[in-house]
């Protein structure tokens, strides 16, 4: 599908400065972070997002690993959006961990990150039983991002990565997915977080910054709870 904005607009974008804020906001909240459900050793894999690396998710794989679960990063340094190479190893990533762990994985995605999680998910459904992304587009790729000069000048075809999403999409998610956006994002446009298509994903709106998603402490509330085990990830149509 096409949307018709394009673009996070500059408002938003000026608001990505007040991530700080967010994470300052966190520190008033960690007695009720605290108090979250536990979890009991489940095995948690993290994506980052396009231009950051297992730094940028440090402080949400603490939080977790604070909780119970067994977190890991995604040990391939910095995600540099070449997502076909990024998928075929993200694929050995979690066939290998989802084995040694006897269990299939949870994933939590960022960004870009949250994208690769959901395909992961579609193409191993047994190696994972859930799915959280924070701000990930699933709609055109690159195109409805603040990063799509960058793609641009690479000579990045967007009609041929939005060909290419519509193409896996004809093999459904399996898996639940709860989807955390924000129309106050200025990185990604929340529109194209949105999916249209998978009944399983369940859209939940945050007042968040894209830059401060990892550290916002209603995010992180949302991320916990939805890998707390028995938590039922039902799918729902945002407000338009």
């Amino acid at each position: 599908m096409t949307l018709t904005k394009r673009f996070p607009d500059p408002l938003s974008t000026l608001r990505e400065l007040a991530a700080p804020v967010e994470f300052a906001e966190l520190f008033l909240r960690l007695p009720s972070l605290a108090a979250a459900p536990r979890g009991s050793g489940e095995p948690v894999l993290v994506f980052p997002g396009f231009g950051g690396g297992d730094g940028s998710t440090g402080l949400l794989r603490r939080y977790l690993r604070y909780l119970g679960y067994e977190v890991q990063g995604w040990g391939l340094g910095t995600n540099r959006g070449n997502v076909p190479e990024l998928l075929e190893q993200l694929l050995q990533l979690v066939s290998e961990f989802a084995a040694e762990t006897g269990q299939p994985l949870r994933l939590v995605g960022w960004s870009l990150g949250g994208y690769l999680a959901r395909e992961v998910a579609r193409d191993l459904p047994d190696c994972v039983d859930r799915v959280v992304t924070m701000g990930s587009p699933v709609v055109g790729g690159p195109r409805y991002t603040l990063t799509a000069p960058i793609y641009r000048l690479s000579g990045t075809d967007f009609d041929a990565i939005e060909a290419a999403i519509r193409e896996r999409e004809v093999v459904p998610l399996k898996v639940p997915v709860r989807a955390i956006y924000s129309r106050r994002d200025g990185i990604v446009s929340w529109e194209a977080c949105i999916d249209r298509v998978n009944k399983c994903v369940e859209h939940v709106e945050v007042d968040a910054s894209h830059i401060g998603m990892g550290v916002n402490p209603r995010v992180l509330d949302l991320v916990a709870d939805a890998l707390v085990p028995g938590t039922v990830i039902a799918g729902r149509s945002p407000q338009s």
